[in-house]
């Protein structure tokens, strides 16, 4: 069966699923989610979903805060989990790379890496009219 493409209208689907699975998640949204350009929606969901995919395989029992916020000028989103931390893994995988790449693509930047009371973080910001999102135009 074909399902629509995802994006950050389907974060609730997304967070209720994981917090089924064993990850509660708690979601933050501020701004308005829907309008995005479809190529932009889908690669922040993406973000989301690989930095919880993470957040699942290396954080043991942790909890998980998505926070959305859209501006006119910029899409920030942070994936954040209580978890022991660790290291960033930027090589060896596709994850972080893949989400570096996806940020890139739409003139954004990522970061990833421990929090300072623990935990890990992952850190988006994409802006609206990214040069993917110029070229097209």
């Amino acid at each position: 069966m074909l399902r629509p493409t995802p994006g950050l209208g389907r974060l609730r689907e997304l967070s209720d699923q994981l917090t089924a699975s064993g990850l509660p998640v708690e979601l933050i949204i501020s701004g308005d989610l829907t309008g995005l350009p479809p190529g932009l929606d889908l690669a922040a969901y993406r973000i989301i979903q690989e930095a919880l995919t993470n957040t699942i395989k290396h954080a043991g029992q942790a909890q998980a805060t998505v926070t959305v916020c859209r501006t006119d000028e910029l899409l920030d989103i942070e994936v954040a989990d209580d978890g022991p931390g660790g290291r960033v893994l930027d090589h060896g995988g596709r994850g972080v790379p893949g989400m570096r790449q996806r940020a890139r693509l739409y003139g954004g930047e990522l970061q990833v890496g421990p929090r300072p009371g623990g935990g890990f973080a992952v850190h988006a910001l994409l802006p609206i009219a990214g040069p993917a999102l110029q070229s097209a135009r």
